[in-house]
């Protein structure tokens, strides 16, 4: 009698199940103000971690508080605190960081390039690296591990900038040229979302953009490296890889276009199934145009997809073949919590997004 009451108590549970297909997207905010953009989100168990264009922040998600900056001062106590770093008085901008193992490593963009890690414990963030030359942009961050990471950057000579540390964060070499595929003419990278770099293991690819977009790929956590082509839009300062995800070591998908035409949905979508060697266009004149990050949601055996941008948010549960556009609200970047909850940063908002049927 005890295990029937037992099991028909359990049964009788409210209990969420995902289903096979998203239909729709319920947002809730965390954090307004109307003076922030928000393109590089992070997050652990304590806190949501975010770059902005004024200054690094952090906001606990241990409590139900949210926050609009607009009615209080910088510092808000317990539950949400900015940090505002200068160079020659004026505040530096933030588009890439990583959290690791509990500290925050941000490098701010233009010249000069400044990376900050900000401990666990610390009041302040510390200035562990910086690059002084008028060519200096750093656009994206990411770690193999809590030891070894990488930040990627426009080129200063006639390579793209990678810097990488070995040693928990601490010092930061850049590689030579002499190392790296050679860029091709007007070929950059796309401060758009924190997600020009993808790593699975020890593999590693960078996305470029503008006049030429192409893959560099390392299998080796960035002591060797070639160089794929793609076949996505190109050519102009503006087109490109904006945004680039691998599921696994074999498949992967990239998305960008042209931001200045963002209704346009040719030849901006790809997809990759031999770990970035070739690519293909998906999705052709169909779906999203213009999008600045796309993710794979995770446990989803590479089939599903959401790329977000100013122009709203969109899903596919075939691997880019098909896509449904949840909604018209503008985001710059987004990072799963698990395979049905997000977190979303761009102009003047942070949000939870929980994807529904």
């Amino acid at each position: 009698m005890l295990l029937l009451c037992f099991v028909f108590c359990n049964s009788c549970k409210d209990e969420y199940i995902r289903p096979e297909v998203f239909s729709k997207v319920i947002l809730e905010p965390i954090v307004e103000d109307s003076t922030l953009s928000v393109r590089a989100i992070d997050f652990n168990n304590e806190y949501l971690l975010y770059g902005s264009s004024d200054h690094l922040g952090k906001h606990a998600l241990s409590s139900e508080f949210k926050i609009n900056l607009n009615e209080l001062n910088v510092n808000t106590g317990k539950n949400h605190f900015k940090y505002i770093l200068n160079y020659n008085e004026k505040p530096l901008h933030f588009r890439a960081i990583e959290e690791v193992n509990g500290n925050l490593f941000a490098v701010s963009i233009a010249n000069p390039g400044r990376l900050y890690k900000l401990s666990r414990k610390a009041k302040n963030p510390k200035l562990i690296y910086e690059e002084e030359d008028e060519k200096a942009f750093y656009d994206a961050m990411d770690f193999w591990n809590d030891d070894e990471g990488i930040a990627i950057g426009d080129p200063t000579d006639d390579c793209m900038s990678i810097i990488i540390t070995r040693d928990g964060g601490n010092t930061w070499t850049k590689l030579s040229c002499e190392d790296l595929p050679k860029t091709k003419e007007g070929e950059v990278a796309f401060a758009a979302s924190d997600t020009n770099i993808s790593i699975v293991g020890d593999h590693t690819w960078v996305a470029t953009g503008g006049k030429a977009s192409r893959i560099l790929y390392s299998p080796n956590k960035g002591r060797t490296w070639e160089v794929f082509e793609t076949p996505i839009i190109q050519g102009t300062a503006t087109t490109g890889i904006y945004s680039l995800d691998f599921y696994d070591e074999q498949n992967g998908f990239a998305i960008g276009g042209d931001y200045t035409k963002p209704n346009d949905t040719l030849n901006n979508k790809i997809r990759t199934s031999d770990g970035g060697k070739t690519w293909q266009v998906v999705a052709n004149g169909r779906g999203p145009g213009y999008r600045s990050c796309v993710q794979y949601i995770p446990n989803s055996d590479g089939k599903e997809l959401v790329a977000i941008g100013f122009k709203g948010i969109d899903y596919s549960n075939d691997a880019g073949e098909s896509w449904t556009h949840l909604s018209d609200e503008g985001f710059y970047t987004i990072r799963f919590l698990n395979d049905s909850v997000a977190y979303a940063a761009g102009k003047g908002r942070i949000s939870k997004l929980n994807f529904r049927e």
